[in-house]
């Protein structure tokens, strides 16, 4: 399963690279995910799919971004198994069989933890921050040093997607659903064409995402936080009945309780997003069975949409 957003010039390399490399495994599926490209990146994948039956794809209506790209891969995929990978190569697909390697040994999921990382040294950086933030100060379950390279159970995968979560961050997700993950080292190399996707912003946002939905700690810090606020004002307030300064604590304490309300206005946030709300993706296009609920007008048959499901998978 491949997620792809602008990657015109990778598509067929990496076709080419995981048929020399994954064609001996029965039933290959080469399922790729256009997240709403707006280069030529779903005619190089329609093109593949008219000579070659194993791919398949899924095209979106727009950009709705990378994990719900790779949640419409894992609800369609029609193998048992699922090997994440991405449309960048800097995963080897030959690092594949590394990992199917690890699933045989009784294991639903095999996350690929790169050895040589191949990023500049600020995304190296800002991703050992953000899992030493997660795993030891937030409490957080992620495989340490885990990627997006990773090959999964579907029925796992699925149960993942149909959890509907805001934000399904599978990494942290898939610890809360079974013990028997485990991860394998993996090589890495630099992307050679086309310019990378994620941005500092989204990754930001992402791991804010992460450590609000994963981790009671910080609204337990937000109440301590509330508390010591409320007993600083009432010592302030003490002291300036008192004829003492007591100013300063007052400031200090309306300055906790509003860093203590904006964790908690996030909180909010959260639990405002297990309402209702606007699908995790729209399927445009495809050249695999789609459910009605999934599909941008379930009444339109096309060439690309030989059928449809009454549900998801």
């Amino acid at each position: 399963m491949v997620p792809c957003l602008n990657e015109e010039e990778n598509i067929g390399p990496l076709y080419d690279e995981i048929v020399a490399e994954l064609a001996g495994y029965d039933d290959l599926e080469i399922l790729f995910v256009d997240d709403g490209s707006t280069d030529a990146t779903l005619e190089r994948v329609r093109s593949l799919a008219a000579r070659d039956r194993r791919v398949s794809y899924l095209s979106f209506t727009r950009n709705f971004g990378i994990e719900s790209a790779f949640s419409a891969g894992y609800r369609y995929a029609r193998n048992d198994w699922i090997l994440h990978l991405d449309a960048d190569l800097q995963f080897p697909p030959a690092e594949g069989r590394r990992l199917i390697e690890a699933a045989r040994a009784g294991h639903d999921a095999v996350f690929g933890i790169r050895v040589d990382r191949k990023d500049r040294w600020p995304r190296r950086a800002a991703s050992k921050v953000h899992d030493l933030l997660a795993r030891k100060l937030l409490g957080i379950e992620l495989p340490a040093g885990a990627t997006t390279f990773r090959l999964v159970r579907a029925s796992l995968a699925r149960r993942v997607v149909d959890l509907r979560l805001g934000t399904p961050y599978f990494l942290a997700t898939v610890p809360r659903l079974t013990a028997a993950w485990t991860t394998v080292p993996t090589a890495h190399r630099p992307r050679l064409r086309g310019e990378p996707k994620v941005r500092w912003r989204s990754l930001a946002r992402h791991s804010v995402e992460l450590f609000i939905s994963y981790s009671d700690r910080p609204m337990a810090a937000a109440i301590v936080a509330c508390l010591l606020g409320a007993l600083a004002a009432f010592a302030g307030l003490a002291l300036t009945l008192a004829g003492a300064p007591g100013t300063a604590l007052l400031y200090l304490a309306t300055g906790t309780a509003l860093a203590a309300l904006a964790v908690m206005g996030r909180y909010l946030v959260h639990i405002g997003r297990g309402q209702p709300r606007t699908p995790l993706f729209l399927v445009r296009e495809a050249n695999v069975p789609v459910a009605d609920a999934d599909l941008l007008d379930p009444q339109d048959r096309t060439p690309q949409r030989p059928a449809r499901l009454a549900a998801a998978s």
